[in-house]
């Protein structure tokens, strides 16, 4: 009896729960609640400025549940930037696999006995990371194979064709390294160090020496010493045959020690060759001959091939510090080794557009790539398309760690490395960064605090005024993400991030601040880079914030992130230049940071000449300031001209004006007929772009009108009783042309 019983209970029981509707559960709850919190935390970013007055894409997928968490408008193509180098590190991954390793042939003439050569015959396979020193060893282990004299060294660069760069890359027309070319051969990412240092005295001719030396550069220097305030030169890098012109003019300061800059080379085999036949006599293998391009005789005898790395270490190089050489390198690479020889643009592209169609399932004709790097205005894809990527990548076994890897770590490494301190997304977020002129982008991948995991794609584009406000706003989008299920949450995250810092200190307190680290600043050392950045962090007054960038810039001029975090930190506006106009006249000192930024526009950077001509409208009025914008706009207007009239023709009216005013008092101090400013300004005149040859045209006469104005005599004033000319009277004139 009390079997059935017993039976029947558990029956009704289990129908119990099963005809019941089970309800949500807590942790349902607060995945909805985290999820909105999220949702609102976005939102509020991005309807903040600038991003609000900006094109903007953002998509954000659960890797945990698939779904989408929050889109906006993800499917609008837009211009990715560097982003592009996610598609290209995809591609070369699946097809040249994670152990592929690239090859350098050294062969012989069959007839030759390997200890005197004829002919010393070089085969590249398109290396994108032989370096001066791998180069060096290479030429040891051939020594060790017994060769001990060459004849001539035949450089062969066949296995990639003649076009050495893609689409964009004619959109800028500069020698700076990111624009290198392409080569089969190729070293030092097909850039050349330039060295720079003091003569022995004041005046004397400044120092050149470059890195590696060889007979492929001819160096014309003007370059001298000055005082320690004279950091301001310009290296130039151009074409000249078989070999590199390397120019140099301008001042370095007496006891400020070395100062470099990298500059592209144009003819990668020859700059290959050249820098091995100096190795090799260094090596004791003497080279009697010359260097010549041309192709290896199948009937050659291979004696040594150099091999790389394994792919997945060059592909961390590639998106870790996002070279531009590598990616361009990877496209020529698997149209070559999938498409057959010579590897071409053309061929990359198609292996990329298959592979994206065939495995990824993002269509052809869907998105636009014209290379490999994101160079310039080249390229289109959508948010929603590089989250697509960015799953498969994830999904697909054992590639999934090669690639995760080689993204840039929040905090800790590449050009993330000083992005997002002091949140949740430090250590937790590893993405791939883009950077352009109006073009910033974030992708990739973060583990929340709570341990969902997210895949994220944001791009913006078309912002006005600077790049800081935005880079601001997407290290808030991905903040927020990372600080779901956290304590602290997306809301309060995003409001600690996204909050403008204000001048809150007494203007003591900022000038005291500021002469410590203009101490630390003037050392230029680069042991106190840890501790700059621990101030830069921690500081919140954005002048004396200013003045730390400049000291972290000042630590390791060759630092891109240094020179970011200066031109991020220093603004035309009242909290930071008005303030430290303030502090210069308190410390009798020139304008903290104005020497950094003059010496970043001389070297060319665009954005610190745009900078330039913004602090010489913010100058207006303030004489002592003036004659500083005075003496810097000359500096630039030497070793930059081209460059200046470009940041001139993209000003504000007001700033354009301030800017060319003291721009003609520098040039009647300066008093030179042939100043390198008005050859310039010629060639820009007869651009083959109207709208800049007009402006050139335009600059031309309000220079001449300024400075025939200042050059005019002015009216003697009349002794007191004297008589006064009638209104009306003839005025004096006077015309000048520059330098005249």
């Amino acid at each position: 009896m009390q079997v059935p019983r017993a039976r029947t209970f558990m029956a009704v029981m289990v129908a119990f729960f099963v005809v019941q509707p089970r309800p949500a559960g807590a942790a349902d709850d607060k995945k909805r609640a985290e999820r909105e919190a999220l949702k609102a935390s976005l939102m509020q970013v991005l309807q903040r400025e600038p991003l609000n007055a900006s094109r903007v894409a953002v998509h954000m997928l659960s890797l945990d549940d698939g779904s989408v968490v929050f889109s906006h408008n993800a499917d609008e193509l837009l211009n990715p930037a560097s982003n592009v180098k996610l598609v290209t590190s995809a591609a070369a991954l699946a097809t040249l696999g994670s152990e592929h390793r690239f090859e350098t042939d050294f062969l012989l003439e069959p007839e030759s006995d390997g200890i005197k050569a004829k002919t010393l015959y070089v085969r590249g396979k398109g290396d994108p990371s032989i370096t001066t020193e791998r180069l060096f060893g290479m030429t040891g282990d051939l020594f060790h194979t017994g060769l001990r004299e060459v004849q001539d060294i035949v450089v062969d660069d066949s296995w990639f064709d003649a076009e050495r760069t893609p689409s964009g890359y004619d959109q800028e027309d500069t020698d700076r390294a990111y624009m290198a070319p392409t080569g089969a051969l190729s070293l030092n990412w097909n850039a050349v160090g330039v060295y720079l240092r003091a003569g022995d005295s004041l005046g004397s001719k400044g120092v050149v020496e470059l890195e590696p030396a060889s007979d492929y550069f001819v160096v014309e220097s003007t370059l001298t010493t000055g005082d320690k305030r004279a950091r301001r030169f310009s290296v130039a890098s151009d074409a000249a045959g078989a070999q590199q012109k390397i120019l140099v003019r301008g001042q370095v300061p007496q006891g400020g020690g070395a100062m470099s800059v990298w500059k592209k080379i144009d003819n990668p085999p020859m700059y290959f060759g050249q820098t091995l036949k100096q190795m090799l006599v260094a090596r004791g293998i003497k080279v009697k001959g010359k260097v010549k391009p041309g192709v290896t005789p199948p009937r050659s005898r291979l004696v040594y091939t150099a091999t790389s790395d394994t792919f997945d270490l060059i592909l961390k190089k590639l998106n870790k510090v996002s070279s531009n050489f590598i990616a361009e390198m990877l496209l020529k690479s698997m149209g070559a080794e999938s498409r057959g020889a010579p590897g071409s643009f053309a061929k990359g592209l198609d292996v990329v557009e298959e592979f994206l169609a065939r495995d990824v399932g993002i269509p052809r004709g869907t998105y636009v790539m014209k290379n490999g790097s994101g160079l310039n205005d080249t390229n289109r894809f959508s948010a929603t398309q590089f989250d697509k990527l960015l799953r498969y990548m994830y999904e697909r076994f054992p590639l999934a760690p090669e690639y995760l890897s080689s993204l840039g770590i929040a905090g800790k490494d590449g050009t993330l490395k000083y992005r997002f301190d002091g949140t949740d997304a430090v250590g937790r977020l590893r993405a791939k960064t883009g950077t352009l002129e109006n073009v910033s982008a974030l992708s990739g991948y973060v583990q929340a605090a709570g341990g969902e995991k997210f895949i994220f794609s944001m791009m913006v584009n078309d912002y006005p005024g600077r790049s800081g406000p935005v880079v601001r706003g997407l290290d808030a989008l991905g903040t927020a993400v990372a600080s779901v299920g956290s304590t602290q949450g997306p809301g309060r995250a995003v409001a600690a991030l996204a909050s403008e810092e204000k001048p809150s200190s007494p203007m003591a307190e900022v000038s005291s601040r500021v002469k410590t680290y203009l101490a630390l600043t003037s050392q230029r050392d680069p042991r106190n880079i840890g501790f700059l950045r621990t101030a830069w962090r921690s500081e919140k007054d954005p002048a004396v914030r200013a003045v730390v960038a400049e000291g972290l810039y000042q630590s390791n001029p060759q630092d891109y992130l240094g020179v970011r975090t200066l031109l991020d930190s220093y603004s035309a506006g009242s909290e930071v230049y008005g303030r430290l106009r303030g502090v210069a006249r308190e410390l009798s000192v020139e304008v903290p940071g104005l020497g950094s930024l003059v010496e970043l526009a001389a070297n060319g950077n665009a954005e610190a000449l745009s900078r330039v001509v913004e602090l010489a409208g913010a100058s207006t009025g303030d004489v002592p300031a003036e004659g500083e914008m005075t003496e810097g706009l000359g500096a630039v207007a030497r070793t930059a001209p081209e460059e200046l009239v470009q940041a001139l023709r993209g000003a504000s009216d007001r700033d354009r004006d301030a800017a060319v005013l003291l721009l003609s008092r520098g040039f009647v101090q300066a008093a030179e007929a042939d100043h390198p400013f008005w050859k310039s300004l010629r060639k820009s005149m007869g651009a083959a772009d109207p709208k800049l040859a007009d402006f050139a045209r335009g600059l031309e006469g309000t220079l001449s009108r300024q400075i025939a104005e200042a050059k005019a005599p002015k009216p003697a004033v009349p002794p007191p009783g004297a008589a006064v000319a009638a209104p009306g009277a003839p005025k004096a004139t006077a015309e000048s042309r520059p330098g005249g």
